[in-house]
């Protein structure tokens, strides 16, 4: 659930789509989209609000939570679907069951041929494509960790770990042009999260009395970013304890503009003026 946004357009009657995953398709402001609420799809939006699906299924399987998104340089698109069982109005219970919903795939415009690159990842999210184009990298937000696939070279189909144990759950990763990637923690490591992960009696408790009495998710707060190398290692990060579901982070020039999953904000931090957390893996 990258940076959410919720758009009403026109060509699509009375249709919210929120976008939990956007990036530039072209250069003449095309955008690629994953639709997390009732198209369920890969979508296209033009600049005159014209909306196209290109994908909503592969292997014969829906999508349920089309998620992270991002496009290769040859126009090839990488995106994710969290989860195939659970819709984004119940995302939580995806979570709390901690089951490997999710897929990495790609959808090639030129032959409109849609790949399932890796399966069973648990909540599947953000994506970015490496500057060099040989990889990507994909956030898992239940395990707290983001992995790399090989798209060419020696390893080209394989995934291997880029980095793991976050202090938090991560949503969107996005790589900004200067040597790093900007990794958005929703959420901050806590005790009774440790708990929730670790057992999952007490998972199954939260899930029935949450599925049946609660819409918004306890214990969330400390949301942030972090920065690491294209190698993974840690190098910052900024959280603040009032923060909760800020799913996408984007550095633009000597600012940090964040935006949230449930709250109708856009805001932005000044680096210059912040200092960072050195961060630690």
């Amino acid at each position: 659930m990258a940076s959410s946004l919720s758009l009403l357009l026109a060509g699509v009657k009375a249709a919210l789509v929120v976008l939990a995953g956007v990036a530039l398709y072209s250069p003449r402001g095309v955008l690629a989209g994953a639709d997390a609420a009732r198209v369920l799809g890969l979508l296209k939006v033009s600049p005159d609000k014209a909306v196209e699906l290109l994908t909503d299924e592969a292997e014969g399987v829906k999508f349920a939570l089309t998620d992270g998104v991002d496009v290769a340089g040859d126009g090839v698109i990488y995106f994710t679907d969290a989860s195939h069982k659970h819709s984004l109005a119940e995302f939580m219970v995806d979570v709390l069951e901690a089951r490997p919903h999710g897929r990495l795939m790609s959808f090639d415009p030129s032959t409109r041929r849609t790949t399932v690159l890796a399966r069973g990842l648990y909540f599947a999210n953000g994506v970015a494509v490496s500057p060099d184009q040989d990889s990507l990298v994909f956030c898992e937000t239940v395990m707290r960790r983001c992995s790399r696939y090989h798209i060419n070279g020696d390893k080209a189909g394989t995934v291997d770990k880029f980095i793991g144990d976050l202090p938090g759950f991560p949503d969107n990763i996005r790589y900004d042009g200067e040597g790093r990637y900007w990794i958005a923690i929703s959420a901050g490591r806590t005790l009774q999260w440790d708990v929730l992960t670790r057992s999952p009696f007490v998972r199954k408790l939260v899930y029935m009395v949450d599925r049946f009495v609660v819409a918004v998710p306890h214990n969330l707060k400390n949301a942030g970013a972090m920065s690491v190398t294209l190698a993974g290692e840690p190098v910052s990060m900024y959280s603040d304890p009032g923060l909760a579901l800020t799913t996408g982070w984007l550095k633009v020039g000597d600012y940090l503009y964040y935006g949230s999953l449930t709250k109708p904000y856009l805001s932005r931090i000044d680096l210059a003026k912040s200092p960072a957390e050195k961060a630690q893996e």
